[in-house]
This record gives structure tokens, sequence and C-alpha cells, in this order.
């Protein structure tokens, strides 16, 4: 099994420290990242001892969509642009449905656009499974990296606030559950 390190040098991230002062990293962060709402000082800084700090350049990619992570990035700096790989046969795509046949093209359609304080890659981290998208940063991106053993490590050595870390990732899945079944029911009502 690779270290985190490992899977980050693999994913084309550059890993240049840890997070040990997360709660100074900027004065907005704790104020303005779902994760660390309702997070001490002290508890944001435990946390940030368990995170690794990477950074990517304009163009590069965080995650890649398909690839199985086992870590979750926490955007500490820059924009990040979450784009999906979508199928459309001519059918879905021409106004004009005089096409015999139906040809497959795949577009990239945009899901969001990110900013500091946001979380990426939560559902492949906890479920193991491929990432839904891919998440490119649009300007220079500093972010912490917090893996699935590093959390089980919180979680042995710091219960409380391993606890109240998964409550917040629980709360930012529901959130974006809830979300996209609103999104899929305006579309169903078109």
């Amino acid at each position: 099994m690779k270290t985190l390190e490992e899977q980050l040098h693999t994913a084309g991230l550059k890993v240049i420290g840890h997070c040990k002062s997360l709660s100074t990293y900027s004065a907005e962060l704790s104020k303005t990242s779902p994760l660390l709402l309702d997070m001490t000082a002290q508890e944001t800084d435990l946390l940030g001892q368990s995170m690794l700090l990477v950074s990517a350049e304009p163009g590069q990619a965080l995650i890649r969509e398909g690839e199985v992570g086992e870590w979750m990035l926490l955007l500490l700096k820059g924009t990040v642009d979450v784009t999906k790989q979508v199928t459309q046969t001519t059918e879905q795509r021409a106004e004009d449905t005089s096409n015999a046949g139906e040809a497959e093209k795949t577009v990239t359609s945009r899901i969001a656009v990110i900013q500091h304080g946001a979380t990426l890659g939560e559902m492949s981290m906890l479920d193991n499974e491929p990432r839904y998208a891919t998440c490119t940063a649009i300007e220079a991106v500093e972010a912490g990296v917090l893996g699935r053993y590093e959390i089980a490590m919180l979680i042995r050595d710091h219960p409380a606030v391993g606890a109240k870390l998964l409550v917040k990732i629980t709360q930012l899945m529901a959130q974006r559950l809830r979300n996209t079944t609103n999104q899929l029911v305006r579309l169903l009502q078109k």
C-alpha cells in the first residue's frame, strides 16, 4: 500500500510540507470553510497536523475523474474548476432530429467553480470508489490533504476532533446530495 505522499506524487501534486498551523493559515479560512466551522483554533491545528500541504499550478488536475483516491482536499488558496465527462447522443445535441442513428459524443460539463475553504474528494476517500469529476486548478492552488489512514489516526489519538470532522464531512455530503436532488427535480419539471 502506498503512503499518502506517494499517492499524491503519483497524482502529480507537489507536497510542500504539513498544515501545522491551519488556524493561522488565513484569517478568513476558519470562518468561511464549512469543514472548519465550529472547530476551535486548537482543533483546527490538530486537524492541520494530520494534513499534508500540496500545491498545483494553473491548468493542473488535482483530482481526475475515474481514478480511485484515498484522500480528500481542503482548498486553502486558489480557485478550482470541477468538470465531468458526459456522453451525449446526436439526438440529445441536435435541435432538429432529422439525423438517422444516434452517434455519441463526449463533452466536458462544468459542475462548479470553487474557491478556498471548499473540500474536494470526500466521497472517494470514504467509499474507495472512482472519482466522480475532475478538479483542475484555474489559478495557483494550495490545499491541505487528508487521507483515510490519517483520519483513522486522528480518531484514535483525538476522538473528539475526529468525530467532529466526520460529522462535518457527513453534513457536506448531505448538503451536496440535497443540492443535486433539487437540481434534478428542476430538470424533471421542465
